[in-house]
């Protein structure tokens, strides 16, 4: 029985935060693998880039970590997308693995509106990291302070010097070129 962290979200973009907190619960053995499952509807009615842009990103963004599979699972699952059906598919594909769900401490802020959160806690209980202003107890704080919202505006600016800057600090190089070979956050 392996321990897999199941790694939801938007990835819009998938940003070195995001790799950073793969590589962080690879790399301290609180799990053997990790399932990144790029978020097909939004269960909050986020606006997003094209599901495909965004699943070719997260490839490009984890595809080097031997450990780290990138899952279409909320393809094929009822819209909007909600953590326990991903969960509840998941256990399907991998029934001997025991789970965690790997999130930012910043979503904790959000439990209450989550689909079944006590269940999702049963099936997957939560690997919490914290990043860099925003703290949770018990949680390291390992992460920059860096998010998806922040890396699109510099992309809508990144004829601009600083905006280049800030991008290859925080974006996968692997990332930014799939973006800029798909014309995308322009």
């Amino acid at each position: 029985m392996a321990i897999r962290a199941i790694f939801g979200g938007s990835f819009d973009p998938p940003h070195i935060g995001h790799v950073l907190a793969v590589t962080y619960v690879l790399m301290t053995e609180m799990v053997e693998q990790v399932t990144v499952v790029p978020v097909f509807r939004h269960a909050f009615d986020k606006e997003m880039a094209d599901y495909e842009h965004r699943l070719a990103l997260a490839r490009a963004a984890f595809g080097h970590l031997a450990e780290v599979d990138v899952s279409d699972v909320e393809r094929g699952l009822p819209t909007p997308s909600y953590t326990i059906r991903t969960l509840e598919a998941l256990a399907e594909r991998y029934p001997k693995d025991e789970f965690r769900l790997l999130i930012g401490a910043d979503l904790l802020a959000d439990a209450a509106r989550w689909v079944r959160f006590d269940e999702v806690c049963r099936l997957a209980p939560p690997l919490v990291l914290g990043r860099v202003g925003v703290e949770a107890d018990g949680a390291p704080s390992v992460l920059p302070d860096v998010s998806s919202s922040r890396v699109r505006g510099w992309l809508r600016l990144r004829s601009e010097p600083e905006a280049l800057r800030q991008l290859r600090w925080t974006l996968p190089a692997r990332v930014l070129r799939e973006i800029e070979l798909r014309r995308l956050y322009v």
